[in-house]
């Protein structure tokens, strides 16, 4: 199971998007490993520009596993904020939830923000 970053899903939404990062989420797509989370969710909807988007965004809804954000995973994301703050690495929350849910639920975690190539050194 991939969970697939926000980073890339833009890229997949976007017309103009970064192939090689396309080619990524496609083949996850296509292999039946792609998976979000809801504050991927929250972040797709909420940058939604047109109804082409909503559409697939609810396209997406209807296909996608949806990994929970479970206590376990809340407690991990706590745990790595404070561990990014003694390591001087400032992350945002969302990017500390997405973490820490493709952890716990054992998920490979696909993106395109380098904020997540310092994280997974914690």
């Amino acid at each position: 199971m991939k969970l697939i970053d926000t980073s890339c899903w833009v890229h997949q939404i976007r017309a103009r998007g970064d192939p090689a990062v396309r080619s990524r989420v496609e083949s996850a797509l296509t292999a039946g490993t792609a998976a979000w989370c809801p504050q991927v969710r929250l972040e797709l909807w909420a940058g939604a520009r047109s109804d082409q988007d909503r559409k697939l965004l609810r396209d997406y809804e209807r296909v996608l596993p949806d990994l929970a954000m479970t206590d376990q995973v809340w407690a991990l994301a706590c745990d790595l904020a404070d561990r990014a703050r003694r390591a001087g690495i400032s992350a945002g929350a969302g990017d500390l939830l997405i973490a820490a849910c493709a952890r716990v639920h054992g998920a490979e975690l696909e993106y395109a923000d380098a904020d997540f190539d310092l994280l997974n050194s914690l």
